[in-house]
């Protein structure tokens, strides 16, 4: 008769060292962790990650100069203190920056992180050979001095009030701090090795990524903050969430990142699995392609959106996750208005704009114009059972209105890949998209609606340009006055509800579900890595 342990040595064979880890003891179940991400990365290097999840891992691996707890507090991350008018950090006049650094802070190859590789980082991002997705805020600064090796000292072209959220903090675009000893020689960094097997500063280092199956992270014990409590990640690509929900639920998974509304729900009660709810500035949206006919037409914008049943598809699809939304800025910001009010649903005024714009009704119900068809293509990410579902609802609701709507379905690798690397949403190649957003810490919101900021410049994927929103977004800009700031905002938000660049169907928490012995999990509603080293189980 075989012994106990050698039976279990045989199913680890079998089974992989996570299930056997469950069954030798606690102890090594304690230290390792398997998360699930929804999207297939492309790359690993932080300043060319194309969507919230390749962030999530590249923050694993890297770090900020500024970061934010679950309390939206800012917290030093590589930098020592955090910048302000108080402290002198940030000059009196706005214009320049002065970032302390942290001492003793190592590269995982062992190289000193100095100044150099903060200098380095910005010009790697404004690098025009590099598939930046957006260089705003960056390309606010004039120049970069490094007096000694732990001092950064930005000179501003112009007044820039989200600079410290924005720079290397938690933005919407958040980069991190690569190393200039290892790439500083290259042309561009496109597709050089370290996309792969990259070397940061974060807690948890690269030990191999097995492309469309997992990557494999272990601790970094010369990790600044200290030494993680879990000293191995896994991060399961697992693109279906129907197999994400399984997982968790038969605990083969430990830790969901940002899982459907339709997962969370179905957890509820799951034995040994805890749900998490963040509150975020993120929101969920069909995105028009304004530079396409006939989206070119606000009339036509306005009634697809007051032709959709939003309160419905957040009714039937967030379970109770998510809000109706007004435009972008959800309550998480100071600068939400609580005075606007969503468009409400209206399709006979939906008609009447259709007809206006001279698109009416064919045989068969479908609306013509000059003997062309509205049909438009709503393209969208196929992992994902909720997208589908409130496509093939939109699709139903348009088909009263005389639209015959289109359903198109990709990978999200592909949907929200950079317009250079040929990417469906910031390529324009739409005319509406199903388009999920996580901001940034402060509520500007220029990288999405301003003219200059058209991919592959920056994230205004509905291509929207309005001399309106330019002088409003200018003004938002101006001051570190927030009561300015905030009726800047208001205007904004106003904007955005007149001309439809978009259809905002919900402001969404951020959703979890991990198993009940993780403690310390605390997203702050932008990022989830920020205090990935005091993790533990």
């Amino acid at each position: 008769m075989r012994s106990a342990a050698l039976c279990c040595a045989a199913a680890c064979a079998i089974l992989g060292i996570t299930a056997c880890s469950r069954q030798v003891g606690s102890t090594a179940a304690q230290t390792r962790l398997r998360i699930t991400l929804p999207i297939n990365p492309t790359n690993l290097n932080p300043i060319l990650a194309q969507n919230a999840i390749e962030s999530f891992a590249d923050g694993l691996v890297f770090d900020l100069l500024v970061t934010n707890d679950q309390h939206q507090r800012q917290i030093a991350d590589l930098a020592a203190v955090v910048p302000s008018l108080a402290n002198g950090g940030i000059s009196k006049d706005g214009l320049t920056l002065t970032y302390h650094l942290r001492h003793g802070v190592k590269w995982h190859d062992g190289a000193p992180f100095t100044s150099r590789d903060v200098k380095f980082t910005w010009q790697a991002i404004m690098n025009p050979r590099n598939n930046a997705v957006s260089r705003r805020g960056y390309d606010q600064i004039a120049s970069m001095d490094t007096p000694d090796a732990y001092t950064v000292v930005m000179h501003m072209k112009r007044l820039f009030p989200p600079a410290i959220d924005t720079i290397f903090g938690e933005s919407d675009t958040p980069y991190r701090i690569i190393p200039a000893h290892l790439l500083a020689s290259y042309p561009d960094i496109n597709h050089v090795p370290f996309n792969s097997a990259p070397v940061g500063t974060g807690p948890y280092a690269i030990v191999r990524w097995l492309r469309g199956d997992r990557i494999l992270l272990r601790a970094n014990p010369g990790y600044f903050r200290g030494t993680p409590a879990l000293k191995e990640l896994t991060l399961a690509i697992i693109p279906d969430d129907q197999t994400t929900h399984a997982q968790l639920r038969s605990h083969e998974a430990d830790l969901g990142i940002e899982i459907t509304a339709a997962n969370y729900r179905d957890l509820a009660g799951a034995p040994g699995v805890t749900r998490q709810l963040a509150l975020a500035p993120a929101y969920t949206a069909v995105m028009f392609n304004t530079r396409r006919p006939p989206l070119d037409d606000a009339r036509v914008r306005r009634a697809l959106v007051l032709g959709m049943d939003r309160a419905t598809l957040v009714r039937d699809n967030t379970y109770g996750t998510g809000t109706l939304a007004v435009a972008d800025l959800s309550p998480y910001y100071w600068a939400f208005d609580s005075s606007l009010h969503p468009e409400p649903y209206d399709p006979a005024q939906a008609k009447a704009l259709l007809d206006s714009a001279g698109w009416h009704a064919g045989p068969g119900g479908v609306r013509f114009r000059n003997g062309s068809r509205l049909s438009p293509l709503l393209v969208y990410g196929t992992g994902s059972s909720t997208v589908r579902a409130i496509a093939a609802q939109i699709q139903q609701m348009y088909r009263g209105l005389g639209i015959d709507l289109q359903l198109k379905g990709f990978d999200y690798s592909m949907l929200y890949a950079a317009a250079q690397s040929g990417g469906i949403i910031n390529g324009g190649k739409f005319d509406l998209a199903m388009y999920a957003w996580i901001s940034g810490a402060d509520p500007d919101n220029s990288s999405q609606w301003t003219c200059a900021m058209i991919p592959p410049a920056g994230n205004n994927v509905s291509r929207y340009c309005s001399p309106e929103m330019e002088a409003a977004q200018r003004l938002a800009l101006s001051t570190f006055d927030r009561s300015v700031r905030s009726r800047a905002y208001s205007q904004i938000q106003t904007l955005l509800l007149r001309d439809a660049p978009a259809a905002f169907i919900y402001y969404q928490s951020l959703r979890y579900a991990h198993a009940s012995d993780l403690q310390n999990f605390a997203p702050n509603g932008i990022s989830e890595a920020w205090n990935a080293q005091q993790w533990r189980r």
